[in-house]
């Protein structure tokens, strides 16, 4: 039996409980300073307040206070905060790991820098961890897998990436169930940044839906071949951002295309391109949503700067993304919805 303790009592992050506990082993889960009433109310009744069914019997709950009791002994970590947390966890997590500790991490996204650069976090993360003078094994999970489906024993497939393979299989070993199945890539670059650039590609195929609600009625039926024409778009301006990122190949980029694929069906990105699409603002689009910053957007935002520095400087051709380029316009200068259509066609 191994103990596995999960810091941030989000979703996705208490969704890898249920594995865990299942197959056996010491489960606990810290919340951060953002997620005490989910402590609480987890304690009390022995559920997640946004699941509907209950986490399965002897987990332990920790506010994060109690964080260094949670992690003594502990066999892997489980780092479950979204990417607004990164710092935070940088700061506060980090250093308190014991050396030798293995991290596996859910939190997606990229970080650009003025060079027109796209850091994935889990660099960001061993930067910090070389500057500290700590030996921890880093990993990350990417791949197609909401938290809900996840609890519910939905068939997933993931991908599990670090530098070191039999910590990958050491962690497959703990993890992995007959409802939960795990690759292992030692490509940590391309895993994470596929599944971090579908993030604002699945707001421009939800755009297609607001789109046709618009022209149709919100009560019609779907129209699909608008919205396969961006998947095709989107999953061909990742292919090429994954090569300039050195990471062009078949698996990393089928697990950024699956990962794609869920997220357009649910969530507040497939809502929030669903106003968009509708003719809202990005501002009035926010203020229907209550003001949640979307991870989706960040991304779009930032890997749009990205290449335009890299456009300028001849590294990239910004006709390669007519659709990222778009989306962006509508992030940061407030035009309307106006997908470039003939841009995505070809003749070869």
């Amino acid at each position: 039996m191994a103990i596995v303790t999960i810091i941030g009592a989000g979703m996705m992050g208490s969704a890898l409980a249920f594995p865990a506990r299942e197959n056996g082993h010491e489960v606990r889960i810290v919340g951060t300073h953002l997620d005490r009433d989910i402590i609480e109310t987890s304690k009390k009744t022995n559920r997640h307040p946004k699941f509907v069914k209950d986490f399965p019997a002897g987990i332990l709950f920790y506010q994060i206070e109690e964080m260094d009791r949670a992690i003594a002994g502990t066999d892997l970590v489980i780092g479950g905060v979204s990417s607004f947390g990164v710092d935070w966890f940088a700061q506060t997590v980090l250093p308190a790991l014991p050396d030798g500790t293995p991290l596996l991490t859910v939190t997606k996204g990229l970080m650009d820098t003025a060079e027109g650069k796209l850091l994935t976090y889990p660099e960001l993360w061993q930067a910090t961890l070389e500057r500290l003078g700590k030996k921890i094994p880093l990993c990350a999970i990417g791949g197609p897998c909401t938290s809900y489906e996840l609890v519910a024993h939905d068939q997933t497939e993931v991908a599990f990436c670090g530098r070191d393979l039999s910590v990958l299989k050491a962690m497959r070993d703990i993890m992995q169930t007959n409802y939960y199945h795990i690759s292992l890539s030692t490509d940590v670059v391309g895993i994470e940044s596929a599944v971090a650039l579908k993030n604002g590609y699945a707001l421009g195929i939800a755009l297609t839906i607001g789109l046709n609600q618009k022209a149709f009625g919100t009560k019609s039926e779907p129209h699909f071949n608008s919205q396969a024409a961006i998947f095709g778009q989107s999953v061909k301006e990742m292919a090429k951002l994954l090569k300039y990122q050195g990471a062009a190949t078949l698996e990393n980029l089928c697990v950024g295309a699956g990962d794609l694929y869920v997220t357009v069906y649910g969530g507040r990105t497939r809502l929030a391109g669903i106003l968009l699409g509708r003719g809202l603002t990005i501002d009035e689009t926010k203020k229907e949503l209550n003001g949640v910053t979307l991870e989706s957007l960040v991304v779009a935002e930032r890997v749009a700067r990205a290449v335009k520095i890299c456009a300028q400087k001849g590294v990239l051709d910004a006709n390669d993304f007519p659709l990222l380029l778009h989306v962006d316009e509508i992030i940061t200068e407030q035009k309307p919805v106006d997908i470039p259509w003939e841009k995505f066609t070809f003749t070869k």
